[in-house]
């Protein structure tokens, strides 16, 4: 690893979508793992050329949204025939028909809690610093450019090495990147 403290990463700046995707996926296939890439839009396919994994975030919401309809449920029925029943007419204390309004609406918003909050703290946001945003050139990002950055911290990197590699897969530029 030959890489300065004072150096975050290389960026290569490329003209489109199909360049920067192949480019994130050769930059995968030679064994870096360390690095994002920066678009104006979506690009369809980039994450899985950078090795992105799936996200937890369904499977957070699932188990926020089943957790909050059987909460709701038990309060409703700890509530109406545990703590405080009242035999009204003679219906059943525990009759569920009633309680499925309440439950739903737990389980939506119970659900949609665990998605605001779990996308804020999977995408470690807020992040009002990062090293990026003072590169030279990256402002470009929201109009048009495509920003690939291989971070310092990659077990490959390689100042040298690297810069050899991204020249290599014929940017705009290749620059390096400040922390």
């Amino acid at each position: 690893m030959n890489a300065r403290a004072d150096i975050y990463g290389l960026m290569a700046v490329f003209k489109d979508s199909n360049e920067i995707l192949s480019a994130a996926r050769r930059a995968y296939e030679h064994g870096y793992r360390k690095m994002d890439a920066y678009t104006p839009f979506p690009v369809d396919g980039l994450a899985e050329s950078l090795g992105r994994q799936k996200s937890f975030v369904p499977l957070m919401v699932l188990v926020a949204g089943v957790g909050g309809g059987i909460g709701g449920y038990f309060l409703e029925w700890y509530a109406m025939a545990r703590d405080y029943p009242l035999n009204i007419g003679g219906r059943p204390l525990n009759s569920w028909p009633m309680y499925i309004p309440i439950t739903f609406e737990l389980t939506i918003l119970a659900g949609a809690l665990a998605a605001f909050f779990g996308m804020f703290a999977l995408n470690r946001l807020p992040e009002p610093y990062h090293p990026m945003f003072n590169a030279a050139g990256f402002e470009r990002v929201s109009t048009d450019a495509f920003v690939l950055c291989i971070e310092a911290a990659d077990p490959k990197f390689d100042l040298s090495a690297t810069r050899h590699f991204l020249e290599g897969l014929e940017p705009q530029s290749v620059r390096e990147v400040a922390r």
